[in-house]
């Protein structure tokens, strides 16, 4: 009898499982994927919602990619129950799906506030395909329009950077004394506060919202902040934080803490019985405990490694890295690790342009990282690919590490001094090179559009 596999969760945790227990399964087997949603990208919402990519666009799987892998397909379906002692996950119509091993990739949920208005039309989390098109509807489309953003997080500024590019007016109010606290440190987010006011953007912080009402006009509203001022809007994005969904595994005998906890496997506390993604309080890589981190490339990873130990394979999982990556109105900021300490760094700042680069060390390893400037200066030098990588190798840099004090804008030398390369190619996931997933929206294919300087930069041969 062929082995039994339920995913509940289409998100990308959900989607890298299936793709890894079909590449590295010995014989065949059933999957039967399960999930309120149709399959898609919610990290793609954003180019939805400026208008660069058509809504087909967001989707990382249609009836043909889904028939084409064998997997059975429960779209606008959801789970009530999972009786682990039975191997069984009821249905919201009270079918029983019986199991041989179970993948819980139930993703997060957006929190909202206990404040007066947050029902009202036009306001919503923007957590959803169906949100991101209530925000579209809201004061007419893609048309000019006047939004607030309460919340000023990573998941709150992927939106706010796609309003902006859309050409609507936009603020944003936080609580805390300055944007992006789970991102940058205060000098850093003091330089993305002053882009933002450049660019037009009303920013708000130390700010407690009070109430949402109704204003002047169809459709029309005003954020009322508690001194008493009030921010008009045709509509209000709640990004106030995000929740995992671990509601599923109650009574169940699963372990959860701030998430469903599990090892290097992704195995719960019930042998059969797998998490992965935002919902998965797995391995930290840099303090060898638990955490959750939600986040796109920890839920590929932990998905890919939850899908080889569902597939028969011994994979373990060495951590994942708190990595977040964003652009604000054309400037880019990353952070990476351990960026919040203070006790040994190196540090460059230039307020005009605006650059700001914060190395972590624990001895001549680095632990942490903050990148904050223009693209050319930061994402086309592929520098934070070379931290990234020195971090999660934890490579020794030895003298290099005065060279890096010395010389912090030259990455190179001592990412290839260190040998971090090398160690990268021996931290797959699954133990061997990674394959195309096999779906493109209609068939349609990469352009990609290199420049002239790019073109004499390969076009170059040793004499």
């Amino acid at each position: 009898m062929a082995k039994r596999h339920v995913i509940i969760g289409a998100g990308p945790a959900g989607i890298n499982a299936m793709t890894t227990i079909r590449e590295l399964e010995s014989e065949e087997s059933e999957i039967t994927l399960v999930t309120r949603e149709q399959a898609y990208a919610r990290m793609v919402l954003p180019y939805f919602i400026a208008g660069e990519i058509p809504e087909g666009q967001v989707q990382t799987g249609d009836e043909a990619y889904f028939a084409r892998l064998k997997v059975k397909t429960l779209f606008g379906r959801s789970v009530a129950s999972v009786r682990s002692d039975r191997n069984e996950v009821v249905l919201d119509d009270g079918i029983v799906l019986p199991y041989d091993d179970l993948l819980i990739a139930t993703g997060s949920s957006a929190t909202s506030l206990p404040i007066q208005g947050v029902n009202l039309d036009g306001v919503t989390q923007l957590w959803t395909l169906e949100d991101a098109r209530s925000l579209l509807a809201a004061g007419g489309g893609r048309k000019r329009k006047e939004v607030a953003f309460i919340g000023a997080g990573f998941i709150g500024f992927i939106i706010l950077n796609a309003a902006w590019k859309a050409g609507w007016k936009v603020h944003v109010v936080e609580i805390a004394d300055q944007v992006l606290p789970r991102m940058l440190d205060r000098p850093s987010a003091s330089l993305v506060e002053a882009w933002l006011a450049r660019q037009g953007v009303g920013v708000h912080t130390a700010a407690k919202v009070a109430a949402i009402v109704p204003g002047r006009g169809k459709g029309k509203k005003k954020v009322q902040l508690q001194d008493g001022s009030a921010i008009p809007a045709d509509a209000v994005v709640l990004a106030t934080g995000i929740r995992p969904n671990l509601k599923l595994v109650e009574g169940t005998g699963v372990r959860t803490g701030q998430g469903i906890l599990v090892d290097d496997r992704m195995q719960t506390s019930v042998p059969n019985v797998y998490a992965a993604g935002d919902v998965a309080e797995g391995p930290d890589l840099l303090t060898g405990g638990r955490a959750v981190h939600a986040i796109q490339p920890t839920a590929v990873e932990h998905g890919k490694v939850a899908g080889a130990n569902m597939a028969g394979r011994d994979v373990r999982y060495w951590g994942s890295l708190l990595i977040n990556i964003l652009d604000v109105c054309r400037l880019q900021c990353a952070s990476f690790g351990a960026w919040g300490r203070h006790d040994d760094v190196s540090l460059v700042a230039n307020e005009s342009r605006p650059v700001y680069r914060k190395l972590v060390w624990s001895g001549d390893v680095l632990t942490g990282a903050i990148f904050l400037g223009p693209a050319q200066d930061i994402a086309m030098l592929n520098d934070l690919g070379m931290v990234k990588g020195l971090i999660q190798t934890r490579s020794a840099l030895g003298p290099w590490k005065r060279y890096l004090q010395d010389n912090p804008l030259d990455i190179r030398r001592p990412y290839v001094a260190s040998q971090a390369a090398s160690k990268l190619l021996k931290m797959t996931i699954t133990g061997q090179a990674s394959s195309e997933r096999g779906y493109r929206h209609q068939g349609l294919q990469p352009v990609a559009k290199p420049n002239p300087h790019h073109a004499a930069y390969v076009g170059t041969q040793p004499q």
